[in-house]
């Protein structure tokens, strides 16, 4: 970890500049209108801000509330998305505040440094997935025996680093999930469910490598993290401190850890509470 944890603030670093903000985005800080999980009356539901689109349509969203905290978090930290989206995917979403210095793509198979894809970065990940896993065809040709066409609707290479498919979840036979996990971990692969795609990643293939290296790069004292799957528990791993939302399959499995907060709100108000969480551990500007 970069510094001391505190109860409330951190003993590390001295402003705002030394805090490094490593979030995920989708169903942490922007969420699908699959993934809202807004309740109560609509008269009363908060306002949202469209921050991707795809072909002309809205595809994310987070609240209005959310996007002005993180106009403002970006000021006051390097702020630092942490998906698995690939560049061009992580490149659709136009997130509030200033653009960031370092960005996380494609699970920590790229590092942006100001929007641009870093090689010295994917000479050293691409050498460390070589060395500690199997070659990603033999995974795909697994999942192409393995996944049954009725249930499986596209099987995508991302990133030529690791392999997703799209499917109809609850048509998913019983134990397949586990055998694949097992089968893949044999072969320094791991396994995570997230909504209706199943990813196979290289295990050397991590967030938190690629943040330690934008941690080396800014010379943060502090990291604030959060996430929502099994492939962000390295991240919050690797912070001083941590949030995960109430949904996600770190939530349905029970996980937690030392410094990582479980917050009980799901959805789209689980990104606005995780952004505020941010803003009230980074060191407010001096004047």
């Amino acid at each position: 970890m970069a510094g001391a944890v505190g109860p409330v603030g951190f003993a590390g670093p001295t402003g705002a500049a030394d805090v490094l903000v490593a979030s995920d985005l989708d169903r942490t800080l922007i969420y699908s209108d699959r993934a809202l999980a807004l309740s109560g009356p609509d008269h009363l539901a908060p306002r949202l801000l469209c921050v991707e689109l795809l072909d002309g349509r809205p595809l994310s969203y987070l609240t209005e509330r959310a996007a002005a905290l993180l106009a403002e978090l970006g000021r006051r930290a390097r702020f630092t998305p942490a998906t698995t989206r690939t560049v061009e995917q992580y490149r659709r979403v136009n997130l509030p505040g200033p653009r960031p210095t370092y960005a996380i793509c494609a699970n920590g198979g790229q590092l942006l440094v100001d929007d641009r894809p870093d090689p010295d970065w994917r000479h050293e990940i691409t050498a460390r997935i070589a060395a500690g896993s199997a070659p990603l065809d033999e995974v795909v040709h697994r999942l192409a025996l393995s996944a049954d066409p009725e249930w499986t609707h596209k099987r995508r290479i991302a990133d030529e680093r690791f392999v997703y498919l799209v499917v109809e979840r609850d048509r998913l036979p019983g134990g397949w999930l586990t055998e694949l996990t097992g089968w893949c971990a044999e072969r320094g692969w791991r396994i995570s469910l997230q909504g209706r795609k199943v990813y196979a990643v290289p295990q050397p293939l991590t967030k938190s490598a690629a943040l330690a290296e934008a941690v080396r790069r800014s010379g943060a004292g502090t990291v604030l993290a959060a996430g929502d799957s099994l492939l962000d528990a390295d991240l919050l791993l690797a912070a001083d401190a941590g949030w995960r939302p109430g949904h996600g399959e770190l939530a349905d499995s029970g996980w937690t850890a030392p410094g990582v907060t479980a917050l009980p709100e799901v959805g789209v108000t689980a990104g606005e509470e995780i952004v505020r969480r941010f803003l009230a551990a980074v060191p407010a500007p001096s004047v």
